[in-house]
């Protein structure tokens, strides 16, 4: 698909982690309004801030972009507390919010077993649309159930939450082929991801039913904008190198040095994140993280826009000083995509 051929234009937004003081996701999310990203999200990443804090801080803090959680995870929270926190969010934002699901990683360290993932995630969708719709009908699903009749007993903004489900693997994908609005493919900035994200979504669309193109394909990455382009991917290796150890192997397309990854966990074991990052080589870099200058960083998404991508989310932490780093990609990044 070109750029030519597309219904919809590209959209571009910023993705948060939760590590911040109260007050900072409020004027984040005013600044990336101001400067026409389409949407925020933030992060549910593991033994980080609960997202909904920061979500209902930034839906009273703006009017018109799109905000979201990417992702909830229905192995640490039951959907019967997504679906509330989705309704909260989406009444304080006045219908912008959307839904984010996904099994997660490293839940082994507090004792969670994501036992049947797809699964869960199909059933944690069901209930969830289901509590929302307000009809009553239950779910009756294999990990997660609704009895019927079980109602919300306070009003809710919309009866159907936008669904983005964050998946690498080809039966995650296939899922959201039937059941979701957005597949978000977190970590990589790699275009030739795009094509197989579509090719394994077609399988669940057509056991749907669904139209080719019903479903958006979102990536998102690590960024890191700066003047200095060398000084910008030092930071970035740090921040890509936790990501890149779960990540790299899941991507088809790349072959990475047979001593890449060892070589990263066992600097990360030790609590060297520096060490970590500087094993990564610009090449394997610029596959799974956004960084450099302005110019370079233009040039990655066109990449992904020519692809075929529907949105673009340039994820933490975007510059040393994360306001610096947004500044500069919105005067001079998103200008140039939108050209």
């Amino acid at each position: 698909m070109s750029a030519d051929d597309r219904r919809e234009p590209v959209r571009f937004s910023l993705g948060l982690q939760t590590d911040k003081a109260p007050g900072d996701y409020a004027a984040l999310a005013r600044l990336a309004e101001d400067l026409g990203f389409d949407g925020v999200s933030v992060f549910s990443d593991l033994l980080y801030q609960p997202p909904i804090a920061a979500l209902l801080e930034m839906a009273h803090a703006t009017t018109r972009i799109r905000l979201g959680c990417a992702c909830w995870n229905p192995f640490t929270l039951h959907p019967y507390e997504i679906a509330g926190q989705f309704a909260a969010v989406d009444a304080a934002s006045a219908g912008r919010a959307y839904l984010g699901l996904a099994r997660g990683s490293w839940l082994e360290a507090i004792g969670v077993e994501a036992g049947r993932p797809i699964a869960a995630l199909r059933d944690a969708t069901g209930m969830i649309q289901a509590l929302l719709s307000g009809s009553g009908e239950g779910y009756a699903g294999d990990v997660f159930r609704l009895e019927p009749g079980v109602r919300l007993r306070y009003p809710i903004v919309r009866e159907r939450a936008p669904i983005l489900i964050g998946s690498w693997g080809p039966q995650g994908m296939a899922l959201a082929g039937e059941i979701a609005d957005e597949i978000k493919i977190g970590g990589t900035a790699n275009p030739a991801m795009v094509g197989i994200v579509r090719g394994r979504l077609g399988r669940g669309l057509k056991r749907a039913g669904r139209p080719d193109g019903a479903v958006g394909v979102v990536v998102g990455a690590v960024t890191v904008i700066d003047r200095d382009g060398d000084a910008a991917r030092a930071l970035a290796r740090r921040e890509v190198a936790m990501y890149l150890d779960v990540i790299a192997a899941l991507d088809p397309t790349v072959d990475l040095p047979d001593d890449l990854l060892p070589g990263i966990r066992s600097r990360l074991a030790d609590g060297d994140e520096e060490g970590a990052g500087r094993l990564i080589p610009r090449d394997v870099l610029d596959l799974f993280a956004f960084s450099g200058t302005p110019d370079d960083i233009a040039a990655q998404a066109r990449l992904l826009v020519d692809a075929g991508v529907d949105r673009i989310e340039f994820g933490t932490p975007h510059a040393r000083v994360p306001a610096e780093g947004i500044v500069l990609l919105g005067r001079e990044v998103l200008p140039r995509l939108r050209d």
